[in-house]
């Protein structure tokens, strides 16, 4: 396999684990800009928070590793590739209706770095 889908695949991998990286540290802003709510709607949405950030950096992870580890041309790399990218879109689509309608900019990114982090990996896999 050429090297430039080993390329494409770090860099998507990459870019979606930074993003990931990137939810956790401003958990406690975030919930204290909710204002005054109750102590369980603070506990879903610090757990909500964490858990999109846990899941891009599983997904940048698992992508990084198998590309490193296993290679890009095996089946299983493939597969791999293919159902992180359509988790990715998925994402994408889930915060083009919710978080990118907020007016918060960081919000408005989300649908971008999924969509090009998913399509980094699909052309990686593809090429």
């Amino acid at each position: 396999m050429d090297m430039i889908n080993t390329i494409l695949l770090i860099i998507g991998a990459v870019f979606v684990l930074l993003w990931g990286i990137s939810h956790l540290f401003p958990t406690k802003s975030v919930v204290k800009d909710f204002g005054d709510i109750s102590q369980d709607n603070k506990y879903i949405i610090t757990m909500e928070w964490i858990i999109e950030g846990f899941t891009l950096i599983f997904i940048g992870l698992l992508v990084l590793l198998v590309t490193l580890l296993g290679g890009p041309e095996e089946a299983v790399s493939k597969l791999v590739y293919w159902i992180c990218s359509v988790m990715l879109f998925g994402l994408a689509i889930l915060s083009l209706f919710t978080g990118a309608k907020v007016a918060f900019i960081v919000f408005k990114l989300c649908p971008v770095i999924f969509t090009i982090s998913g399509i980094l990996i699909l052309a990686g896999s593809l090429l």
